[in-house]
């Protein structure tokens, strides 16, 4: 199979302190890239277009990923719909565009939220703008979908070298692990894990157990990354984005008792079925990229080991984002 990039590329990974970032710079330094740009946000200001343009100038990138993206919770989506919007809208234009003109190979990440809620199950690529988006993060499956349609608006009228990857629910090193703003997998991992400590009878998880959700290791996503920048290339007519995912799911409520098992606890789960239960199911069809010859390597039960003995390394060494 063609390597589409070579260790001499000089490879700008954008967001690279990020929990999928940094597990990009990680994959790629494992298959031996290691002329890697990378630059802190006092460093480039990716809202600024001016000061990208220079940026490129200066360090000359022929490959870049972009990872940067201003991400939240529900609480901050709602709270900031015009930030969410604006800025993504402005980093990934700025990246794009000047990427573009710079003549460079170009991969952008996206996120499946940018599905319509009611999808078909599991989603495949296809789907995107067949119906409405889930209210709570809509603005920032705009911006993502605008970052999709001008790369493949690129790619049409100007022969751009850009593809797109859009990965189902990530954990892993990295990952954030806030009370209020952390996403399902995170917040288990922490709530159980302080139960845990605290030798407490019972924790109580929101819903009924019930909905199936997909989670993807987010050192998998890394190499699958790595994967399309060597392999893919679009031919005319076909898919430029395609999800990244293990194709298999697990209900909430097998999520918790393997998350209580990884954490050591022992009590008991209960269930507050007045609280939502969200979208019933979720998951991406990872087919395209099957056929390509990727798939998923890291197992939910060995990932949650490792997860859960890396935060409590942490926890230790207080260097977790709490």
């Amino acid at each position: 199979m063609t390597c589409l990039i070579t260790p001499a590329d000089r490879i700008f990974v954008s967001g690279h302190r990020g929990m999928a970032g940094s597990a990009i710079c990680r994959a790629l330094e494992r298959a031996g890239y290691h002329q890697l740009l990378t630059a802190s946000r006092s460093e480039l200001d990716l809202l600024d277009g001016a000061a990208v343009e220079a940026w490129f100038a200066k360090h000359q990138p022929t490959v870049v990923v972009l990872a940067a993206a201003k991400v939240g919770g529900i609480q901050a989506n709602s709270s900031y719909p015009a930030d969410f919007l604006l800025e993504n809208l402005k980093i990934q234009t700025h990246v794009i565009e000047t990427a573009w003109r710079s003549g460079v190979r170009l991969l952008f990440l996206g996120s499946s939220c940018i599905y319509p809620k009611f999808a078909e199950q599991p989603i495949r690529e296809e789907a995107l703008l067949t119906g409405a988006l889930e209210p709570t993060n809509e603005w920032y499956a705009i911006a993502k979908i605008a970052g999709i349609k001008l790369c493949q608006a690129l790619r049409l009228q100007h022969g751009f070298d850009a593809i797109s990857l859009m990965p189902t629910n990530l954990y892993g090193p990295g990952d954030n692990y806030h009370p209020t703003n952390s996403h399902v997998l995170p917040a288990l991992i922490r709530r159980f894990y302080e139960a845990s400590e605290a030798d407490a009878p019972s924790v109580t998880c929101w819903g009924t157990g019930s909905p199936l959700r997909e989670f993807l290791h987010v050192d998998d996503l890394g190499e699958a990354c790595v994967f399309a920048l060597e392999h893919w290339i679009p031919t005319p007519g076909e898919l430029t984005y395609l999800n990244v995912g293990t194709g298999m799911d697990l209900s909430i409520r097998e999520l918790a008792e393997a998350v209580a098992s990884a954490t050591g606890y022992q009590g008991a789960i209960e269930w507050d079925s007045n609280k939502p239960d969200g979208t019933p199911k979720k998951q991406l069809d990872v087919s395209h990229l099957a056929l390509l010859g990727w798939h998923a390597s890291i197992a939910l039960k060995e990932g949650l080991t490792d997860t859960v003995a890396l935060f409590r390394k942490q926890i230790k060494e207080k260097t977790v984002r709490l």
